[in-house]
């Protein structure tokens, strides 16, 4: 009879864990539109550090109307939300100077708590330094960035 109680235990307990792993299994708190807003709000605000930096005029962020465009790599557009950590794809599109349409692409690599690092692709934001209209080396804030969001 020993045995019988021993393997109704183990089966119990592994019933146990398979409840537990899928309730664990919920959606994810990390959606495309949380990724979006966080990098849009967070590239606007540095674009105003940024013009303030080179001695440009002010831009307030507001008047650069960026919007976010994420998705995460491999998953087929057509299967409905981008959601999870990991690697993120996003396109900005936003207004520059005399209110030209710009568009700069970041790979973004979030992690389970809503903190991402965003890495610009290519050269078009001309890489990690630019000068100032004084002539001196700014870091280029756009070119690599951090920040979080509410994942609750």
């Amino acid at each position: 009879m020993g045995g019988s109680t021993t393997g109704r235990q183990i089966r119990s307990g592994l019933a146990m864990a398979g409840c537990l792993a899928l309730c664990a299994c919920g959606s994810s708190p990390i959606t495309s539109a949380r990724v979006e807003t966080a990098i849009a709000s967070t590239f606007a605000n540095l674009v105003h550090v940024q013009v303030s930096w080179l001695g440009l005029p002010p831009v307030p962020p507001s008047e650069l109307a960026v919007k976010a465009s994420c998705r995460k790599p491999g998953m087929d557009s057509t299967a409905g939300s981008h959601s999870g950590s990991g690697e993120w794809l996003c396109t900005l599109r936003w207004k520059g100077p005399e209110r030209q349409s710009l568009r700069d692409n970041y790979d973004l690599f979030v992690t389970p708590d809503g903190c991402y690092t965003a890495t610009a692709e290519g050269e078009g934001l001309a890489g990690p330094m630019l000068k100032a209209l004084d002539g001196r080396d700014v870091r280029n804030l756009l070119y690599a960035f951090e920040g979080c969001f509410d994942t609750m």
